[in-house]
Parts: C-alpha cells; sequence; structure tokens
C-alpha cells in the first residue's frame, strides 16, 4: 500500500482483516507495516491507532499467522509480507478449514440421505436462492426446465447449465430475452428454449425450476418489508423433492402442459 493510501482503503483492509480473524490491533497494526514497508513499534504506533505497547501484542499475532518477520534489534523492528502474499495466506488458511468442515459435515451427514423432502422449504435471500438453484443443477441426471427473468441468469449458473449440458442432461429454458437466448445457445449446447408461462402477467416473477421431474424450486422478487427489510428487488423461494411431494407434482403437471407433454 502506497504512503499516500487514502483513509478509505486504510479502513477497507482493516474491516477486511478483522473479519478474517485478526484482532483490531493486529490488523491496523499490518496495514501499518505494509504501508510503511517495515518499521518500529514506533513507527507503527505514529501511523496507526494502536498503543506502541500494544504494537507488540499485535506483531506476535502476526508473527504466527506468518503474517510479519521481527528483526531482534534495539529497537525491534518488522517486516510484513507482501500484499499478495498476504491474500494468498488466508486464502490457504480458509480453504484447509472450509475442507475439514466439508470432510467433518459428511462424515455426520446420513449415508442415504432422503430424497423425499416432506412438506415445501422455505429460502430467502438472492445469494441463498442461487446456491440452492446450483446445487439442484449440479444434482440434474436427465433433464433440467428452467424459467428465469435476466437479471438472475448469473455467468454462475450459466456455467452450472453448460456442466449439466456436458454430462448429457437435457436443458430446457425459457423467460429470457434474445440477447441472453443468443448468450446461451453459445455457451450451453444443445439447449432448448421454450414460451414463457410469464407473458403479459403482472407476477414478480424469479425462476421456476424442475430438475427430473423429482426436484422443484419457485421463486418470486420481493420488496424489503420488517424489522429486516431485505434489498429492494430481493428474491425469496419455496422448493421441495420427492416424487409425490406437493411442489413437485404442481410445477411437474404446469411444465408437462407449457411442453405440450413431450416428455413421456
Amino acid at each position: 500500500m502506497a504512503q499516500d493510501a487514502s483513509p478509505a482503503a486504510r479502513a477497507v483492509a482493516i474491516d477486511t482483516l478483522t473479519e478474517l480473524g485478526l484482532s483490531t490491533y493486529a490488523a491496523r497494526t499490518f496495514v501499518a507495516l505494509v504501508e510503511l514497508g517495515e518499521g518500529t513499534a514506533q513507527d507503527v504506533s505514529d501511523v496507526a491507532d494502536v498503543p506502541r505497547t500494544r504494537v507488540y501484542d499485535a506483531a506476535a499475532e502476526l508473527r504466527d499467522r506468518g503474517l510479519v518477520d521481527v528483526r531482534q534489534s534495539t529497537p525491534k523492528r518488522f517486516w510484513p509480507v507482501s500484499a499478495s502474499t498476504g491474500a494468498r495466506h488466508f486464502e490457504r488458511y480458509y480453504r484447509h478449514r472450509v475442507e475439514r468442515l466439508t470432510e467433518a459435515l459428511d462424515a455426520v451427514e446420513p449415508v442415504d440421505r432422503a430424497d423425499e423432502q416432506r412438506g415445501v422449504w422455505t429460502v430467502t435471500g438472492r445469494e441463498t436462492v442461487t446456491e440452492r438453484v446450483l446445487e439442484l443443477l449440479d444434482d440434474a441426471e436427465e433433464e433440467v426446465v428452467f424459467m428465469t427473468v435476466e437479471s438472475l441468469l448469473t455467468d454462475e449458473v450459466v456455467d452450472r447449465l453448460a456442466a449439466a449440458s456436458d454430462r448429457g442432461v437435457s436443458i430446457r429454458v425459457s423467460g429470457l430475452s434474445d440477447s441472453v437466448g443468443a448468450v446461451l445457445d453459445e455457451r450451453v449446447p444443445g439447449i432448448e428454449t421454450f414460451d414463457s408461462i410469464w407473458v403479459g402477467s403482472d407476477m414478480p416473477a424469479g425462476r421456476l425450476l424442475m430438475v427430473d421431474q423429482q426436484r422443484a424450486l419457485v421463486s418470486v422478487l420481493v420488496e424489503g418489508e420488517g424489522d429486516r427489510p431485505l434489498e429492494p428487488r430481493d428474491e425469496t423461494a419455496i422448493w421441495g423433492a420427492g416424487e409425490t411431494n406437493s411442489l413437485v407434482v404442481v410445477l411437474r403437471a404446469i411444465f408437462t402442459w407449457q411442453l405440450d407433454g413431450a416428455r413421456d
């Protein structure tokens, strides 16, 4: 970080480091050292809101993380790793922990997870809904029928559709503009399109997804309300799984009618 770094850049760096697990003093110390290049406790205290005596504790925390080297001089001097090295450190640190978490959760999850989900489940928030959509697409083995508005068709969703197509899954999509349809034709070979049931509707449509006629998700765009208002035009969804699940049965009937009974 340059010595004339803006206060806003410093604040973002410090906030992010604390979110990644550093103490506030350690985060401030690291950012100050990156800005200085190297320095003593007094140097750090002069440019950061850290008492000189607390810089030593902060430096010890950073040293244990592999983010700072210490020269045993009088006074001690501290040298930070580069910004890119620091970023890679946190990437490795959290990737390792995510892998451990995944292994632990896999160990406690039932071996035969039930395919039939009793009732209909609610998902709130665009990112959370997208994660559920991606999970359903990853599980597709035979067929995906997908209706969506353009704003929700992210690159990640397109990539998962393409991956499903590469596995031999039939992909049928609707509710898209001509420009987006052209992108899908290029990135998802063999994709089929059909007429949207949303044409002329005032429904705040989001997504309708049917996977293998066994799993279904329906979402709408919503306005914020209540004590913790959602962002304007956020998303909420319901989903279910299983041949006799009520949502699956209804959506299967809608798509069968919409597609003129083209499936078996």
